[in-house]
């Protein structure tokens, strides 16, 4: 398959290079340090193993009129950076296109081919403009949950963690060729990638973990296991959780695992920074609005209260609007 990778980042880069490896014909857009590194040195996983993969042969360019019609548009970009490639996203569209949505949190195309009385909705908080939703019609969406955790340590150069989990669902549940197609991409790659009926249930169960544990862990610096295990914010993020569960069941969504079994299971991960500690960290905009502002948005609209997550939400909005004006990142240092 002609597939185009839109993000070499963590993930973007993770997955290019198990693809490559599997034969697909890959391409990177990508832009700066990371484009000079792959174009002379092509794309290198570092396995947690320590097992390092060097995928050579990928094509890697920050112009969108040089690669041409995809069968696979892969978008890896966090969800607050999709508005900005919209525009340019459809010249990688042949007739057959399909575009895999990687991003974390309520996705900009959640409320289409979704039924009922919030059928086509615009999520305002990932969509402000309705431009992702205009260029990236929903009839070429599968969407995707993803599992791993790995980091860009260097240009062109991606460490994974852990995990090999990429579940696929079509918008309206059904299971069809496109789908079958892209799953055995990624299952001949070495990723783990089911067709599920519902991918929104999938989204929600990972998002009910993401909107506590990310913003708490950016305003205390704390990890998931000590978060869990600290009474006052355990409490926190389950208070938050269950606010979220509510908005979710008035969705028709139905949460596979108890409440208290999530918390546990970010526990076992133990010392892990979540991505949005490490954004504040590094000085980067974090990841808000789609894991938080978005539940706060879908709270309004299901008549759903939620004023943990309202209180949690202003004070990492906050932190992020300060770090925006001073050029600053914060990071705990031993004194």
């Amino acid at each position: 398959m002609k597939i185009t990778i839109i993000g070499a980042g963590a993930i973007g880069g993770y997955v290019g290079v198990k693809l490559a490896l599997a034969g697909e014909d890959v391409t990177f857009i990508v832009r700066g340090k990371n484009l000079e590194a792959i174009k002379k040195n092509g794309m290198k996983l570092i396995m947690n193993d320590g097992t390092e993969l060097v995928a050579k042969d990928v094509k890697a360019t920050n112009n969108y009129d040089e690669v041409g019609p995809q069968d696979m548009v892969i978008i890896a970009l966090k969800a607050h950076q999709v508005d900005a490639v919209a525009n340019d996203v459809p010249k990688l569209f042949g007739p057959d296109t399909v575009v895999v949505t990687m991003q974390n949190g309520i996705p900009f195309w959640y409320f289409h081919k979704h039924g009922g009385p919030y059928e086509g909705k615009r999520v305002e908080t990932v969509d402000p403009t309705g431009l992702c939703a205009e260029k990236i019609p929903a009839e070429r969406i599968l969407g995707c949950v993803v599992y791993p955790a790995s980091a860009l340590i260097a240009p062109g150069v991606v460490k994974h963690i852990e995990g090999d989990r990429f579940p696929i669902g079509e918008l309206d549940g059904s299971t069809t060729e496109r789908a079958k197609k892209v799953s055995e991409a990624f299952i001949k790659a070495g990723f783990k990638s089911p067709i599920l009926e519902n991918v929104r249930a999938e989204i929600w169960l990972k998002l009910w973990g993401n909107l506590s544990f990310n913003p708490i862990s950016s305003l205390s610096h704390a990890t998931l296991v000590d978060i869990c295990q600290y009474p006052l914010t355990r409490d926190l993020a389950a208070n938050m959780m269950t606010e979220a569960q509510t908005i979710a069941n008035k969705l028709n969504i139905t949460f596979r695992v108890p409440l208290e079994k999530r918390i546990r299971g970010a526990e076992k991960v133990g010392k892990h920074k979540t991505s949005m500690l490490q954004d504040v960290e590094a000085g980067r905009a974090p990841e808000i609005d789609a894991l938080v502002g978005s539940v706060v948005e879908l709270g309004r609209i299901t008549n759903t209260d939620t004023p943990y997550i309202n209180a949690v939400f202003a004070l990492v909005k906050l932190l992020a609007k300060t770090m925006e004006e001073e050029h600053g990142k914060v990071k705990m240092e031993s004194v």
